[in-house]
C-alpha cells in the first residue's frame, strides 16, 4: 500500500526507458512474500537514480506565514461582526495631537484623572469652592469647574497669542519636560522644564542679559537690520505664565504678581488658588490631566497665532510696535544731521581762532 500511494504521485512520461516502466508496473503489482515495500523503493531509486532528485518535495511553509493568513481570514470574517465603537479614548495622542478647547468634555477629565484630589488632611481651604465632596478619604474635584476655568485660560491665551505676546511654558516635575517642550512649540512660546532661579524677573538684567534677543515683523519673520539697537536693551520679561506645577514654583508666582505678569496655573486640592491670576482645579500629579490642559492651552494659543499671522496676510496688525526702535533709516538720516551739524560748527570756530592767533 505504501509504495502504490508513492508512485501513483509520480508521472510515468518523466520515466527514462520501457525498462524502468516495467519495473515500475512489477513494483505497482508486487506482495508481501516477494519482499518488502521499503526494500522496492530502494531498489527502485539504485536502478533509476533516486525518486527525490527527479521531483523534489515542496517546501514547508513557516509557521508564521501559516499564522498570519490564519489571522487574516479570521478578520476578514469576523471583522463585519459586532458593533462599531466611536470616541474611542486614546491617551497617547494627547502629547502630539490634543483636543481643542471645543473638545473639551467632562468624560474626557474623568478619564484623564482630573477629578482626583490629595487626602482630606493634606486639603487647602482656600479652594472649598473647587471640591465636589470626598470619596474614601479622598477630595473629588468638581469637573464642571475644570472645564469652565479651562475654557476661559484658553480665552485668555489666545488673546495674548493673537496680540503677540511671549507666553512661557513652566514644568518641573519628572514627566513633564515632554509635554512642556510639545505645548510651548505647538504655540510658538518659551519652555523651562529645569528649576526656576530666583530672581529672573526681578533681576532679569544680571541674569537673562546676555541672551540673544532678536526683532521680528508682524509675520514673525527676523529683521536683522535692528540688532545694533537691542545692545543697550533690558532684557524682555514675559506677557503670560503658564505653571503646571505651582507648588514648587511659589517663587515663580511671586515675581510674575511682583511684576505684573497674568499667570495660568493647575490647582490641587493642596494648593493655594491665590498664587496664581486664572486658576484651573485639577489634578496636577497625574501626567495625563496635564496632558490635556497644557494641550488644550496650546492648542489655544496656536489659533491666536494663527489668527494674528492670517490678519497681517490682509495688511491688519493686531499688536503696537515698540516705542524704542526706530528705524534703520531714520538713524541714517540723523546721523548724517548730526555730521552736518559738527561740520558747520567746526568752520564757525575756525575763523574765530584764526582771528585771536
Amino acid at each position: 500500500m505504501i509504495v502504490r500511494q508513492a508512485i501513483s504521485r509520480q508521472s510515468l512520461r518523466g520515466l527514462p526507458s520501457l525498462q524502468s516502466r516495467q519495473t515500475l508496473r512489477r513494483l505497482a503489482t508486487a506482495s508481501g512474500p516477494q519482499g518488502t515495500a521499503s526494500e522496492d523503493v530502494s531498489a527502485f531509486d539504485s536502478e533509476d537514480g533516486p525518486l527525490s532528485s527527479l521531483y523534489p518535495a515542496p517546501p514547508k511553509p513557516d509557521s508564521q506565514v501559516i499564522g498570519y493568513l490564519n489571522r487574516l481570514e479570521h478578520k476578514t470574517q469576523t471583522d463585519h461582526l459586532g458593533t462599531s465603537i466611536t470616541n474611542v479614548y486614546k491617551p497617547h495622542t494627547l502629547l502630539h495631537d490634543p483636543p481643542s478647547p471645543s473638545q473639551i468634555t467632562l468624560e474626557l477629565l474623568l478619564a484623564s484623572q482630573a477629578h482626583l484630589g490629595h487626602a482630606t488632611g493634606l486639603w487647602n481651604p482656600a479652594n472649598s469652592q473647587y471640591i465636589f465632596g470626598v470619596r474614601q478619604g479622598i477630595y473629588v474635584i468638581s469637573l464642571e469647574a475644570t472645564a469652565a476655568h479651562l475654557r476661559r485660560a484658553c480665552k485668555v491665551i489666545e488673546s495674548v497669542a493673537y496680540r503677540a505676546g511671549i507666553i512661557l511654558f513652566v514644568g518641573n516635575r519628572p514627566g513633564q519636560d515632554t509635554i512642556v517642550v510639545a505645548a510651548a512649540k505647538r504655540a510658538g512660546a518659551c519652555h523651562l522644564f529645569q528649576r526656576w532661579i530666583s530672581g529672573t524677573i526681578t533681576n532679569r538684567q544680571q541674569i537673562l542679559g546676555r541672551l540673544r534677543t532678536k526683532v521680528v515683523d508682524q509675520n514673525d519673520q527676523e529683521m536683522p537690520e535692528y540688532k545694533p539697537q537691542l545692545k543697550e536693551r533690558a532684557a524682555l520679561k514675559p506677557d503670560l505664565v503658564v505653571c503646571l506645577n505651582p507648588l514648587e514654583n511659589y517663587v515663580l508666582l511671586h515675581e510674575c504678581g511682583t511684576n505684573g505678569i497674568p499667570t495660568i496655573g493647575i490647582i490641587d486640592t493642596d494648593a493655594n488658588p491665590t498664587w496664581v491670576t486664572y486658576p484651573i482645579p485639577a489634578n496636577d500629579d497625574s501626567l495625563r490631566c496635564v496632558q490635556v490642559i497644557a494641550g488644550a492651552l496650546s492648542k489655544a494659543a496656536e489659533d491666536g497665532r494663527n489668527k494674528r499671522l492670517e490678519a497681517a496676510k490682509n495688511g491688519i496688525i493686531t499688536f503696537s510696535p515698540s516705542k524704542d526702535l526706530k528705524h534703520p533709516d531714520s538713524l541714517d538720516t540723523l546721523d548724517e544731521e548730526d555730521t552736518d551739524d559738527a561740520e558747520s560748527k567746526d568752520t564757525n570756530i575756525l575763523p574765530s581762532v584764526a582771528e585771536k592767533l
